[in-house]
């Protein structure tokens, strides 16, 4: 497949939400010269009323998407939303489409990333309780997911990324008085990434309550967070309509909207397609990064 001449693969997701008014929408704004491929088939259905069969086709695309991003038939792809629930009620024993993707090509070093206009953040811990987040905070594990962050960074165009360490406790833990995972595990990731990446730039651990506002005003290029709310309230905040989630680690990019299928909106032409038209432009430039 020529890089010179791209094909984007996309998804319809539970299509009783607002998956295909927003793609329809953004496919109207991305770039020319670009093939992009429906993946799956449309189906009849009632916007905001989905149904077993909604769930079904909304499977079937992400088992076809899954399987040409593998064969290199497509060189990204971007999901619509899908409905968690309905899906595991049929048998998809999956977290998210992170985990799914990541199952099917058979990736285990991979990462959730969400990015918007004004920040980029990934997570050392996803979907856990808070109470779990320091047992399962570790060296390697921040290692790992920054080393993902800045090859994320560089594939979409950024060729020497500024990565933000967070600290876990307010105040980094004011040299221990309120935690010592900063000195104890953050800290000791950096030599480690800085022999590891010498084309990326790393810091930390940076103070969590101003490293986000930091990156937001163009200090950072990404941010490595330790646990999931720090991230997604201030990436919320500032980039709530614009925001994609990218399964960071794959070959191949899949990319998705950060926001769920809005049934109590779907069919009323009032859904902001902003988040799809920023995800088809980043599967774009994990391509082509110029462009």
């Amino acid at each position: 497949m020529s890089f010179e001449s791209p094909v984007i693969g996309y998804t319809l997701g539970d299509q009783a939400g607002i998956g295909p008014e927003v793609i329809q929408a953004a496919l109207k704004h991305v770039p020319q010269g670009v093939e992009y491929r429906l993946i799956g088939s449309a189906i009849a259905c009632t916007p905001g009323r989905p149904t077993q069969d909604t769930a079904k086709a909304a499977l079937e695309h992400l088992e076809a998407s899954a399987a040409a991003l593998k064969s290199g038939e497509i060189d990204a792809v971007v999901t619509a939303p899908v409905c968690k629930e309905a899906l595991h009620r049929i048998g998809f024993n999956y977290p998210g489409q992170t985990e799914f993707f990541a199952d099917r090509m058979g990736v285990k070093d991979f990462a959730m990333c969400l990015t918007g206009k004004h920040l980029t953040v990934v997570l050392c811990t996803t979907h856990k309780a808070i109470s779990e987040v320091p047992a399962l905070l570790t060296t390697e594990e921040t290692v790992r997911v920054a080393t993902l962050l800045s090859q994320f960074l560089q594939r979409t165009g950024t060729a020497t990324p500024r990565i933000a360490l967070a600290g876990l406790n307010p105040h980094n833990g004011e040299n221990g008085a309120f935690g010592d995972e900063e000195t104890r595990i953050i800290a000791p990731a950096l030599p480690r990434l800085r022999k590891l990446i010498p084309t990326a730039h790393f810091e930390g651990p940076c103070v969590p309550d101003c490293v986000y506002r930091d990156a937001a005003q163009g200090l950072y290029d990404g941010v490595v967070a330790p646990y999931h709310d720090q991230a997604l309230i201030p990436l919320k905040l500032l980039d709530f309509d614009n925001a994609v989630n990218a399964t960071i680690g794959l070959p191949r990019l899949r990319v998705s909207p950060d926001h769920g299928t809005a049934f109590n909106i779907a069919g009323k032409g009032i859904a902001n397609p902003a988040s799809t038209i920023r995800a088809f432009e980043l599967a774009l430039r994990s391509v082509l990064p110029n462009a």
